[in-house]
């Protein structure tokens, strides 16, 4: 491959980068408005937080129920990149799995609202449903693996309940302000340490 060919490739791979850059910093600005103002909050606040024109958001997401499903998927993916890398730098194992729990609690009470907007359309709820299981089953099974193997945890509870209990300690959390579901959260994963 000749130089040009070489700096059109790298060109093209930094345009993708941004590009992409790009979405991430739009989608966590729709995710931070939906959590604020709900689903259906203006186009143009989601726009003005991310820093882009109203033309910007609708070139990449034609309709809402298009940004509604990348929000979602984007947030999966955030939780899902986030265990491993906490894993790897956190002092010791149960530390790594109470920050990613704290990380898909905060997912968790802004999904609900992205679940009801998107019940209308319930075989694509269910495809979304079965990727984020698929995604952050194996997240939640590595972290407690972990931190059942240094043995700071019991043994006994399984990805699935785990979330599944804290899903359901979610429920309801983003209408009622005086319920705090992360502190519940919290006292479920402390109870899943081993007694001294």
């Amino acid at each position: 491959m000749n130089d040009s060919g070489r700096s059109a490739d790298s060109a093209a791979g930094s345009k993708r980068k941004d590009a992409r850059r790009n979405q991430r910093v739009l989608l966590d600005a729709a995710a931070a408005v939906f959590v604020a103002s709900g689903v259906e909050a203006p186009v143009r606040d989601i726009a003005a937080r991310a820093g882009v024109g109203v033309g910007t958001v609708y070139r990449h997401f034609p309709t809402r129920a298009d940004l509604v499903i990348a929000v979602y998927r984007h947030q999966v993916e955030t939780c899902a990149e986030a265990g491993p890398a906490l894993l790897a730098a956190a002092p010791a194992p149960y530390a790594a799995l109470e920050e990613w729990v704290g990380l898909f609690t905060g997912f968790l009470v802004t999904k609900h609202g992205l679940a009801a907007a998107l019940r209308s359309d319930n075989a694509g709820f269910e495809t979304l449903h079965a990727y984020f299981l698929d995604r952050l089953l194996p997240v939640c099974a590595q972290l407690l693996d972990a931190a059942t193997a240094s043995g700071e945890i019991r043994p006994d509870v399984t990805a699935y309940q785990l979330m599944r209990g804290i899903g359901n300690l979610c429920v309801g959390a983003e209408s009622d302000p005086r319920y705090d579901a992360r502190l519940l959260v919290g006292v479920l994963v402390a109870g899943l340490r081993r007694p001294d």
